[in-house]
């Protein structure tokens, strides 16, 4: 194993597409870390579980636990809407709520159980939709679909889960500073690409993790198995709340200087627990 750097940051969302809750420390489970993208929205006029790529809206939106969820089922996350008011996600007036402000009916759901499959059925889609939800321009390449899990053509998200690839999404400083001086005049706020462990990569530089496919990597004590390189889609260049503002050129960036992809998946290997300061390693192979 070679010494990449060390945690700087930890991020659990509760809710799938809002704005998340930065830890010091986290319990890592076989769905990544605990409580993590525990509850999602559904959007009832269109009858599918859906995230930030298709309503937006949600990314204004922020969630936290009030309890740490040590094991399923997770205990329901606080939802703060724009104007200030906290609903727990599983109070029926938190789908009202979230329904007027994102101007359509929507429910709100806790993870159902892998055999509930018609709960995760995705909807078939164009390659017009494809291109809208990944924020292609004219000119721009969409990903290869191929490199997603199989499953994920037929399902929103591996049923049993609301992650939209993996558990783990993990980035690392040097590939921000790498992009950051492509495109400086952009703001590129870690909160903007939703991983849920940056890592302080130190004086190494470049997109290091777009070589990850295939390896190890180890937090602390805690294994992953490198998937692939993370393809980023129309929510980067979303605004979040008030602290993160639209900003396109952030993903025409991506998409030109980094072949679309930003960060790595990543499945956990072995539990455990991280916390910030664990050392970071990649196997060689």
């Amino acid at each position: 194993m070679t010494l990449i750097g060390h945690i700087k940051e930890i991020w659990r969302y509760p809710v799938k597409s809002m704005r998340g809750e930065r830890l010091e420390s986290c319990a890592i489970g076989d769905k990544g870390l605990s409580g993590d993208r525990g509850w999602a929205v559904r959007d009832e006029m269109a009858g599918e579980i859906r995230g930030g790529r298709q309503i937006p809206r949600l990314l204004h939106c922020r969630a936290r636990y009030q309890r740490e969820p040590e094991a399923e089922p997770y205990p329901a996350a606080l939802i703060e809407l724009p104007d200030g008011r906290e609903l727990a996600s599983d109070d029926p007036a938190a789908a009202t709520a979230l329904s007027e402000w994102l101007e359509r009916p929507v429910t709100v759901w806790p993870l159902r159980a892998p055999a509930d499959a018609e709960h995760y059925r995705r909807l078939p889609g164009t390659i017009d939709d494809l291109r809208e939800q990944f924020g292609r321009v004219a000119g721009e390449p969409l990903p290869d679909m191929a490199i997603f899990p199989p499953i994920l053509m037929q399902y929103v998200a591996i049923p049993g889960t609301y992650f939209d690839v993996l558990p783990l999404h993990l980035l690392t400083t040097a590939s921000l500073a790498y992009l950051a001086a492509k495109n400086p005049a952009a703001d590129w706020k870690v909160q903007r690409f939703r991983p849920n462990v940056v890592v302080d990569s130190g004086a190494l530089s470049g997109l290091i993790e777009a070589q990850w496919a295939g390896r190890t990597i180890r937090l602390g004590d805690v294994e992953f198995d490198c998937y692939s390189p993370a393809p980023r889609c129309a929510i980067t260049a979303h605004a979040q709340g008030e602290t993160v503002e639209k900003d396109p050129s952030i993903l025409r960036t991506i998409v030109r200087e980094a072949n679309q992809n930003l960060g790595v998946y990543c499945s956990v290997k072995t539990a455990g627990r991280i916390q910030i300061g664990d050392a970071v390693e990649v196997s060689s192979v």
